[in-house]
């Protein structure tokens, strides 16, 4: 930061060079907090997003496998048609209630950075004080 002595021989353009240092250095600062809480928050939905991707493959040849037996076991006692319908009927309702949860846990995602701009609104009170 700029000089800090308290000095009253200092004359109205110095002090005005010193709040301008102090802000330009504030804001640099401040971009910087944002980048990185926003990288935070990025790695934290890619990281989440790899964990659907895994368990979308896994469930879905369990699912397939799950299906098939479930609609030949069925077929022992009705027609195979009927029995694989039934069967799809039910992928299609656990599918809906799987997209419903999903859809919930992304809404939760929130990229604002609200640390940051706490701080910079902070950072103007702390100006705006300074410059009266």
């Amino acid at each position: 930061m700029a000089s800090t002595r308290i000095d009253d021989q200092r004359s109205v353009g110095e002090l005005l060079s010193d709040v301008t240092q102090d802000l330009g250095q504030l804001v640099r600062k401040e971009i910087e907090l944002a980048k990185s809480e926003t990288r935070e928050e990025i790695r934290d939905a890619a990281r989440a997003g790899a964990m659907f991707g895994v368990a979308g493959v896994v469930g879905l040849l369990a699912l397939l496998m799950l299906s098939f037996a479930a609609a030949w076991g069925l077929a022992e006692v009705m027609p195979a048609g009927v029995a694989f319908l039934i069967v799809g009927i039910v992928d299609v309702v656990i599918a809906a209630i799987a997209v419903r949860a999903g859809r919930e846990r992304f809404q939760e995602f929130d990229p604002v950075p609200h640390e940051t701009i706490d701080t910079l609104k902070e950072d103007v009170q702390w100006a705006r004080a300074r410059k009266s």
